[in-house]
């Protein structure tokens, strides 16, 4: 080799190394849920939030931990919403050295948290309203949105007050819709009403929602207790008026109104209770323009909260000055929540408690002729 070509290979050799040492460390973080199936515009809707959150994080440079630049990209594995397939979903992205793994049903995450304690050990971030999520104590999970048992007591009063005391139940036969069902129905009762016959169905795999809707109906209920992801629900609502039924809607906090809205009358709303859309909160506005010009969809609590999730995460592995310790990630995540910047919070952003609960202001709302009325929700965290 001459000198002018041995200099020449020197040369790009020490750039090339030089770029090397420079180059992003690329972080993965782990998703399991349903992409494919009843469940799957859920599912998608909970990724799209991750996947905008990487994005912006990865655009503005990544993060800093211990003076390395680190980025961020999406490790997505469907489970159809079966939580057997999250277990070996979550095997298999541990397996690849992936230390933080989102799960968006709460049977896949009760499978999760009885993995994620022992080696390999990860960060499950949970998003579902289970309070057993909370209940297990398990000191490596990050729950995402507000429990839904402070939804039941507002929701049973203002139906019970406006349509009357007999409910119809027709929920989702999922272990969550099972037990959203069995929480509503213990208030219902409480608050003085009757409940009929229990005339659920699997909202995953159902097509034709006419059958269950007329049985609940020959009952002659003021209220209906529905509920699973948006676009069945929204089936099930439709099934409801087309058969005549005029009273209200008690709907599970999957469900959600802007989603319904746009494949049934919003007029078929009327009456009902649920999670108020994120358009109706103050503030959204840049966040909700952005996201519907990136993904041409409307964005829901899902894609706000995971990707409000996603940034403390981020913001909590700078502050630990690690990716790769769980225990050390959890540890800092009420102080990344309380110091993230206001245009990476969707809602209003107090904490993170001591259960590993993100404490944010998602409301519920009474719909009637298009327009919501706020509820106050119980102070259960």
């Amino acid at each position: 080799m001459n000198q002018r070509l041995r200099s020449t290979t020197l040369a790009l050799l020490g750039f090339s190394l030089l770029g090397a040492a420079l180059a992003d460390k690329v972080v993965s973080i782990g998703y399991s849920g349903p992409l494919s199936g009843g469940a799957a515009f859920y599912g998608k809707d909970v990724q799209s939030g991750l996947d905008m959150a990487i994005d912006e994080i990865n655009k503005a440079g990544g993060i800093t931990v211990k003076g390395e630049k680190v980025t961020f990209k999406l490790a997505a594995l469907d489970d159809k919403y079966l939580p057997n397939e999250t277990g070996t979903n979550v095997k298999r992205l541990t397996s690849q050295g992936i230390d933080v793994i989102v799960v968006p049903h709460a049977g896949g995450i009760q499978v999760a948290q009885a993995l994620n304690t022992r080696d390999p050990q990860f960060l499950l971030v949970a998003y579902s309203s289970e309070p057993k999520i909370l209940e297990a104590n398990n000191p490596l999970t990050f729950m995402l949105p507000p429990r839904y048992d402070v939804y039941v007591a507002p929701f049973v009063k203002k139906e019970m007050t406006t349509f009357g005391k007999k409910l119809g139940m027709v929920g989702t036969t999922s272990a969550y819709g099972k037990a959203w069902g069995d929480v509503v129905s213990a208030e219902w009762k409480k608050q003085g009403g009757t409940i009929g016959t229990n005339n659920g169905v699997d909202y995953g795999t159902t097509v034709d929602y006419s059958s269950a809707v007329t049985k609940a109906l020959s009952e002659k209920p003021d209220v209906l207790f529905i509920g699973g992801p948006s676009q069945p629900t929204a089936l099930v609502i439709k099934a409801a008026r087309e058969q005549g039924f005029k009273g209200g809607f008690i709907v599970m906090d999957q469900a959600k109104f802007e989603q319904m809205g746009s494949i049934i009358p919003i007029s078929y709303l009327n009456g009902s209770v649920g999670v108020m859309p994120v358009a109706e909160f103050p503030g959204t506005q840049v966040f909700s323009a952005q996201y519907q010009r990136l993904y041409k969809k409307i964005p829901t609590s899902e894609a706000a909260l995971n990707y409000m999730g996603m940034n403390v995460v981020a913001k909590a592995m700078e502050l630990a000055g690690t990716t790769d310790d769980p225990m050390a990630i959890r540890a800092k995540l009420g102080q990344a929540a309380t110091s993230l910047p206001r245009n990476k919070t969707v809602y209003s952003l107090k904490s993170v408690t001591a259960q590993g609960h993100m404490d944010a202001d998602v409301l519920a709302g009474f719909i009637q002729d298009g327009k919501y009325t706020k509820l106050r929700l119980s102070s259960l965290k």
